[in-house]
């Protein structure tokens, strides 16, 4: 094993350099110190404990919440020639101890285990044992994020994990994570008992990631249109807030033509297992799912991840789009909401379980994700503004920046919305005040008197979409709130007053009709992948101002005069071919082998030799002696 940790890099990884921060956390972790890690997906996190737990002395043990994809992680590290396992429920007592045993005997690099199974006694003292000889390099804590209890994605068990501060004093621990603003952050410092370690923060940006947002009306229909327009043939995730509607969206896709499934916690273990498989081996697939689904997901090219429903916090929200793009080709985060959605999580939040402050901090984080898909700014500013960071310019590459949206003076149909809703009690949900403001005389309209009030039909200018879009950006801008009661009902703010008494005036954005988004030119993602590996900057719409982030050394252009070379493009294809046929022999997912990226390198320098091979990043040692021949062999006949 090489000695430095460049060297490793190199050797076993076959990358060039480090990115952003890497260097310093494993240095850090070498030296025997704790670290918190904030990366963002995709960014590296893994490198920071496997390579300091090759240099230490022992194994190092990663805690993961991830126990269905232990295994695949663990193929992934066989694929680089390094010995590792994981331990967990899903082991028979006999494979267990076999683990355990190659831990005693320090035949492991690396160990995984879920927190649950590492917090039993057992599994307690049997790393007391190792440890006493020195056999531990260090603790890894994945997905951090977990040990908030105001977090989204609290697991109790990392509450526990503390302990490893206690009995463990001389490893060094890192806790790493893509999402924690500064709050998250102290929780995680504080509760792991990681006050004394060093914190390590590379920025939360995902250039590569394009955010939209849009009004829902027909979501269903518009998913489809999104999927048929701009991802067709490419797998994604989509994410609902039931567990009825995910099985509706898979059935609705699947029904259309597009390979779809469900994805959520009440459906069969066996099943889910079986989903989630297929989702990782299978190019083209899409699931839909609630947030059951995807943490700790490494598929790298995932192309989208929509939501259908409102998230419940910006946290969430990232943490779920940023399982797109992590091979740093361009991916779509797309988000459909509308006023019900906050109507039933605010409902959802009334009902929970927790104390009032547990319901505040809640009520908090929504309001914020509501305000954030009525921005009419910059997306990607507002979203890293919610996690301490400042993006001078506008991205270049969001909805808001490629297509600004209107706006128009609302004043006078806030004032009569606001009016509506304080002439008929406040009580009442939109679809009545504006069956009042139209001058529907429903049944219920007219039972109730409301026909004869002064706002009934006052209202004509606007159609009931319109009028819903006012309502919900004047919830979102705090002039209206729901109901205590809970029924859905809206009420006045104090807000409300400046703006019904003319002292305020209220521009609000004009909706547009449904997104159409960006259309795919006829060239099709293999261009548009060999476009972005062979691109110096690493998003090309991005405007001037910001600063180019390059790719990894080892990529070319697959163009010729600025435009796709055919020949580049249908060895692209073969490899992934090639790839997809080791991949099934071997019983892993296709992107354990080699990236899109790296096969789009690949195409684009056409190494003739092992020497040649070694060049490009990705590709390293073991995989060089595993699959080099092959490759070599398909990059040759290509070219008879």
């Amino acid at each position: 094993m090489p000695s430095t940790a460049l060297e490793i890099l190199r050797t076993v990884y076959g990358y060039p350099e480090f990115r952003a921060r890497q260097a310093e956390i494993i240095a850090q972790l070498v030296e025997g110190g704790d670290a918190l890690a904030i990366m963002p997906t995709g960014g590296g996190k893994s490198l920071c404990y496997q390579i300091p737990a090759l240099l230490r002395a022992g194994t190092g043990v990663v805690v993961s919440p991830l126990i269905a994809l232990m295994q695949d992680q663990v193929s992934a590290l066989h694929q680089l020639g390094l010995r590792a396992a994981f331990l967990n429920s899903s082991l028979s007592a006999a494979e267990a101890r076999a683990v355990e045993l190659r831990l005693l005997g320090g035949g492991l690099d690396l160990l995984y285990v879920a927190p649950e199974r590492l917090l039993q006694e057992r599994t307690l003292a049997l790393l007391v044992q190792v440890a006493r000889g020195g056999g531990i390099a260090l603790f890894a804590i994945d997905e951090a994020h977990c040990v908030s209890q105001w977090g989204h994605d609290f697991r109790p068990d990392y509450l526990q994990l503390a302990q490893l501060a206690a009995r463990f004093p001389q490893v060094p621990r890192l806790a790493c994570t893509a999402t924690a603003d500064e709050r998250t952050r102290a929780e995680i410092l504080s509760n792991l008992r990681l006050q004394a370690g060093r914190v390590f923060i590379s920025g939360f940006d995902r250039p590569n990631i394009r955010y939209r947002v849009a009004p829902k009306d027909q979501a269903q229909q518009q998913l489809l249109d999104f999927l048929r327009r701009e991802h067709a043939g490419e797998a994604g995730i989509v994410y609902c807030l039931s567990r009825k509607k995910t099985e509706q969206t898979a059935a609705a896709l699947a029904g259309k033509g597009l390979p779809a499934l469900p994805y959520h916690a009440g459906l069969d273990a066996a099943v889910r297992r079986r989903h989630q498989e297929r989702f990782l081996r299978e190019d083209g697939l899409v699931v839909c799912a609630t947030i059951a689904f995807g943490m700790g997901i490494d598929k790298p090219n995932v192309r989208f991840v929509a939501h259908l429903d409102l998230p419940k916090s910006i946290e969430g929200y990232y943490q779920e789009t940023g399982r797109a793009g992590r091979d740093g080709l361009p991916a779509d985060a797309w988000l459909l909401y509308g006023l019900q959605d906050v109507v039933l999580l605010r409902g959802l939040i009334e009902q929970g379980e927790g104390d009032e402050a547990q319901r505040r901090r809640n009520r908090q984080q929504l309001d914020t994700m509501l305000g954030y898909c009525e921005d009419t700014g910059c997306r990607r500013q507002a979203l890293l503004a919610h996690f301490g960071e400042i993006l001078p310019e506008p991205c270049g590459n969001c909805d808001n920046c490629l297509d600004p949206p209107a706006s128009w003076d609302a004043t006078v149909a806030a004032q009569k919305a606001l009016s509506c809703v304080a002439r008929t009690g406040q009580r009442f949900g939109v679809q009545h005040l504006v069956d009042v403001l139209r001058g529907t005389a429903s049944e219920r309209v007219r039972s109730l008197g409301h026909a004869g009030l002064s706002v009934f039909g006052i209202g004509l200018e606007l159609e009931p979409a319109g009028w819903r879009a006012v309502f919900r950006q004047l919830l979102a801008r705090r002039l209206l709130d729901l109901d205590p009661a809970g029924f859905g009902g809206l009420c006045l703010t104090a807000a409300a007053r400046p703006v019904l008494s003319g002292d305020q005036r209220l521009r609000l954005r004009q909706d547009a009709p449904a997104a159409k988004g960006r259309v795919r030119s006829a060239r099709g993602l293999e261009a548009l992948r060999a476009e972005w590996a062979a691109a110096p900057p690493r998003a090309r719409a991005l405007p001037a101002s910001r600063p180019a982030t390059p790719l990894p050394q080892g990529e070319t252009r697959l163009e010729s005069d600025g435009e796709p070379d055919p020949a580049a493009l249908d060895l692209f294809q073969r490899l992934r071919a090639l790839r997809r046929r080791l991949a099934e022999e071997q019983g892993v997912p296709p992107y354990v082998i080699f990236h899109d990226r790296v096969l789009a390198a690949l195409a684009g320098r056409r190494p003739a030799n092992a020497e040649e091979l070694l060049q490009v990043s990705g590709v390293g040692q073991a995989k060089l002696e595993r699959y080099g021949a092959a490759f070599l062999e398909e990059i040759r006949s290509a070219g008879a």
